[in-house]
This record gives structure tokens, sequence and C-alpha cells, in this order.
């Protein structure tokens, strides 16, 4: 039989010699973005590096970023004001339930930066910079995850911490309050830190942390750029250095045969001229190219009528004959998809049937001998009421 690998500890003992309670080596490969870690000790007879009223003094100085936060725990309202603050704003601050967050300490103050030589086993570029927390008893930003790791560090008095390394845990946000704050927050493990005591969390976990009297918490954030951040400089970084000659050519380009159709062969020529769209779905890959292709170079911008067409009206005026104009300026594409179409205006996207996404593309003035109805009534309607089509009234004989 196979043995049971004993789970791993979420809370250990550190010293001096080893702040996270073990190796960097093991810490790597069994905690770092994989699992929370409480690490008791952490730094023996640590002393905070800052002083509260010289947080609160940089938290004053022009260009320092930091944030007041305070919570009414009655009517569970929450207050967020942006630095850089009056000193006078401190003398305003309730007697509990407020919070003062500071980035990029470690910018300002040669001790706070000190502590970053206890984390040189991560790459320097992936430390992003260290925030201070100065809390009054029950202050708090409430319970929320992070997109990136951090090393909660208390630096003065005591914080009571609760997380959840529920995988299923819900992440919905309250749309109430102007924190990302979470709507249910059920935690699986809780503790009392004391100075140099640290809490390790990977990324997406959710926690929530309240001061029990005044407090300090130091937190060491790392930098974890998003998909979309890395992707558009990456785009732009590119771009800059294209000669403009470079272009999408289409020399092997065959009769169209519907109109308007972004059809296979010119995903594939896509793939070719950009360096990272090979890495795309075809879904992805057309959605993005139809909404490019049709927004017009020009800032002209389809204007929605001042009274929304209803149904019945787009019917008697297609009964009285009238039809169907294209705005000048639109630009219409489509990209057949497994049942229907997907109909590119202007850089919108609308399901669309695809004979009539077909027609769009291919004619100026529509006409139709019978009244649309379902889903081709839905997409005209739609097309209408955002100013992309207008109704011309029948001529008079």
């Amino acid at each position: 039989m196979t043995p049971t690998r004993k789970p791993l500890p979420i809370e250990v003992r550190g010293n001096a010699n080893q702040p996270l309670g073990m190796s960097a080596a093991q810490f790597l490969r069994d905690y770092w973005q994989k699992r929370p870690l409480l690490i008791r000790n952490a730094f023996p007879d640590f002393q905070a590096p800052i002083e509260p009223n010289d947080l609160a003094g940089l938290a004053c100085e022009e260009g320092a970023l930091a944030r007041l936060i305070i919570h009414d725990e009655k009517r569970d309202r929450w207050t967020v004001k942006n630095g850089p603050f009056a000193e006078a704003e401190f003398g305003k601050t309730p007697k509990r339930d407020w919070t003062l967050l500071v980035q990029d300490v470690d910018k300002w103050d040669a001790d706070v930066a000190a502590l970053l030589e206890h984390f040189t086993f991560l790459p320097s570029w992936r430390l992003d910079d260290i925030m201070i927390s100065y809390a009054e008893d029950g202050g708090g930003v409430g319970a929320h995850v992070d997109q990136y790791d951090v090393f909660l560090l208390q630096g003065i008095g005591e914080r009571h911490w609760a997380i959840s390394d529920d995988p299923d845990a819900p992440l919905d946000f309250r749309e109430d309050v102007e924190l990302k704050q979470l709507k249910v927050f059920e935690p699986t493990h809780e503790w009392l830190l004391e100075p140099g005591d640290m809490l390790y969390l990977p990324p997406g976990v959710p926690h929530d942390g309240v001061a029990i009297g005044n407090c300090m918490t130091i937190s060491v954030g790392m930098r974890a750029p998003s998909q979309a951040e890395l992707t558009g400089d990456l785009a732009d970084f590119l771009a800059e250095r294209m000669p403009d000659e470079l272009r999408y050519a289409d020399p092997d380009l065959t009769p169209a045969k519907r109109a308007g159709e972004i059809d296979t062969a010119a995903l594939n020529r896509l793939r070719q001229a950009l360096p990272f769209a090979a890495a795309l779905d075809r879904d992805l890959l057309s959605d993005w190219f139809g909404r490019f292709i049709t927004r017009y170079r020009n800032a002209q911008v389809a204007a929605a009528p001042p009274k929304a067409l209803t149904e019945t009206a787009f019917d008697k005026a297609l009964a009285s004959g009238a039809t169907l104009m294209r705005h000048p300026y639109a630009r219409v594409a489509w990209v057949k998809g497994r049942n229907e179409a997907t109909l590119y205006v202007s850089g919108q996207a609308y399901e669309c049937p695809a004979a009539l996404a077909e027609r769009l593309s291919g004619e100026r003035e529509l006409s139709f001998d019978r009244t649309p109805s379902g889903p081709e009534k839905a997409v005209l309607l739609a097309l209408l009421n955002d100013g992309q089509l207008a109704v011309r009234k029948a001529r008079r004989r």
C-alpha cells in the first residue's frame, strides 16, 4: 500500500534563522501560490520600523497613496476617503472602527524598505510594495480577496484574522460598498496575530482582518499583472516597433461567396499577420476582429433615436411599405456560428440569422415582402434603436 502523505500544516513557528518556519525552497514548493500559511514568531522581538504618527504624516504628503476607511458598524456603512490628507482630518476620526492605509511606504522610508531584505528568495521584480495599515479598535476593510500573493506581518498590537481555504467559497462582491467586499464570508480558520507573527496568503483566498485595540499591519505585496494588462502592454510595445507598411494582406483572395462574411481564410491570414493571434481560439479572434474592423476610423458614431421604436410601430411602418436604411457610417461584417451568426456593426455585436446578416452587409436599403418576426425582428429593432438603421417611409405616388 502507498503510505498516506501527512497533510501540510497551516501553522508553523519561525525563528531568526528561518522567518518562514522552513527553508525558502520548501516554502516555495509547498505553499507559494498553493495554500495559506501562518508563521508564528516569524520575526522574534519585532519592532515596527515606523511609528503611527509618522505614517499619518506620510499620508499627508503630496504624492503619497493613502486611504482612510471608516466603518459605521450600526448601519454597516463604509466611507472611503482618498489622500493626501490635511492633518486636521485625523482629528475628526471616530474613537474606533477606522483604518489608514498607505501604499509604497518602502519608497519613502529606508527602515521600512529594509524589510524587503527578508524576501530576497523571491525575484526582486516580483515584489510590488509595502503597504502599511494603522487601525483603531475594530478597524479593517471588510472581507475581501486579493489577486496577488501577500505577506501580512503584524507590527503593533493585535489583529484578528479570519480566512477561508474552501475552494468553493463564493466570491460575489457587495454592490453597496465602494470597497470590493465579499457578500458572503464563512471562515475556515481564525487567529489572533501579535507583533512578529506573519500570515502568508496566495491569490484568491478570502480573508478579513479586524484590529484589536490600536494595531499596525505591514503588507508585503507582490506584483501580479493581469493577462489583460500584459496583453495590452505587449500589443502597444509591438505596435510601436512595427513599420507602417506591414499590413493585413490577402494576395490569395478569391471572389466573395457571401457579402460581409469574415471567413476562415481571413482568420488564418490574421494569425499569420499578428504575432500572438495564433494562440487565440477562433471565437475569440473573430469576435475581436469583427468589432475592430467595423469601427470607422473617424469618430462618427450613430446616435440613437430620441424615442425607442416599439414593435407595434415597427410592424406598422413596414406594413405601409417603408424600407430600412443603413446609417452611412455603419460598417458591417459577420461571422458564421454553429447555429446563427454574429453580426458586427460599428464595433457592436448582435446575434443574427446568417441570411439577414448577409443582407445587411450587402444592401444599404432593405425592403421586406413580409414583416420580420422572431430573431430577425429582434436584431432589426436593436439596430434601429441603436441608430444603425433608420426607417424610410414609402414614397407617395
